[in-house]
């Protein structure tokens, strides 16, 4: 076998549960399909990186489950036993999923029904596989703080990953911030994984941030390159290859639709340019805070078709799904 087609194979098989039971299971021709699209001479070097990158990065089930039974075992059952665990999430299914995955951890460990535990003045925890922006977290819990949370109350958000700019958002939202003044509301962030992706420290980022020369703006600060190395890159060279294919890849899907969503950005749906940049996917679903060439196009539309002009190496549900 080739470099090529090992690469292929490991990397389908490091992604082989994604959407399992919804979709095709990812194939070595899946990713094959998927990384032709580009052209001939960075196919192989962005096999190599993605490899790299997808083995620290991507989530499988098995481990998203050891994630949510480490946070069960941080406290004692009583605690357990005397919270309320929020199903309030008003767009998308993980909390729900992820509810119905903590319910069983809790059945197990402590023979808890997650439907029936709760008690008066009891804690409760907001769960989640992932906050990138912060915006879902902030629009859940200011409605739920408005409307159905008591005068006084302890709120813990536990997530596998959290985002430094979703946390930074989140905790200077004016919005949050009154209600829970208003309410004597406190709230306790958790998370397993911490990716820094705030504008400050792109020097420092977990995400994608190109360097000056490959996207120039005059409303983007560009990362300065080698003065700090992510854990979830290869290399500076490797990082830097996965910046610019994605980056020209998406403003080439951009172009496929008359009238895109202003937020359609290059690496991810944003408000900032040119993108969000995370490559945090799980088994679950790959988040449109992704670059557009992970995710965008489903290949049940004809090539005629701009939904179906791209092929996604991880095809990805909507909220409306």
């Amino acid at each position: 076998m080739t470099e090529r087609d090992d690469l292929l194979a490991s990397i389908a098989n490091t992604i082989n549960d994604y959407r399992a039971g919804e979709i095709p299971e990812p194939t070595p021709d899946h990713v094959d399909r998927w990384i032709r699209q580009f052209d001939g001479e960075v196919q192989v070097p962005m096999l190599r990186e993605l490899d790299f990158v997808f083995r620290r990065i991507y989530v499988s089930k098995a481990r998203v489950q050891r994630a949510f039974s480490r946070f069960v075992d941080r406290f004692p059952c009583t605690f357990w036993r005397a919270v309320h665990i929020l199903n309030i999430q008003q767009n998308g299914t993980s909390q729900a999923e992820i509810r119905n995955m903590v319910g069983d951890i809790l059945k197990e460990k402590c023979d808890l029904d997650i439907d029936r535990q709760g008690i008066g003045g009891g804690d409760f925890v907001y769960l989640d596989d992932a906050i990138f922006t912060g915006y879902r977290i902030i629009e859940d819990l200011s409605g739920w703080m408005a409307n159905d949370a008591p005068r006084n109350a302890q709120v813990y958000v536990m997530a596998i990953s959290i985002h430094e700019s979703g946390k930074y958002w989140f905790e200077t939202s004016r919005r949050i911030n009154e209600l829970k003044s208003q309410k004597q509301i406190s709230v306790q962030i958790d998370q397993l994984l911490m990716l820094e992706s705030r504008r400050e420290y792109r020097d420092r980022s977990d995400v994608l941030w190109p360097v000056a020369g490959v996207y120039d703006s005059d409303r983007f600060r560009p990362r300065t390159p080698g003065r700090h190395n992510s854990r979830f890159f290869s290399s500076e060279s490797g990082r830097q290859l996965l910046e610019r294919e994605f980056l020209n890849a998406g403003f080439k899907i951009r172009g496929f639709a008359t009238n895109p969503n202003p937020q359609l950005k290059p690496l991810g749906f944003s408000r900032f340019e040119p993108g969000f940049g995370s490559l945090f996917v799980t088994y679950r679903n790959c988040p449109n805070n992704c670059p557009l060439a992970l995710w965008y196009g489903d290949p049940s539309y004809p090539e005629s078709h701009p939904i179906g002009r791209w092929y996604p190496l991880f095809p990805r549900k909507g909220y409306s799904s």
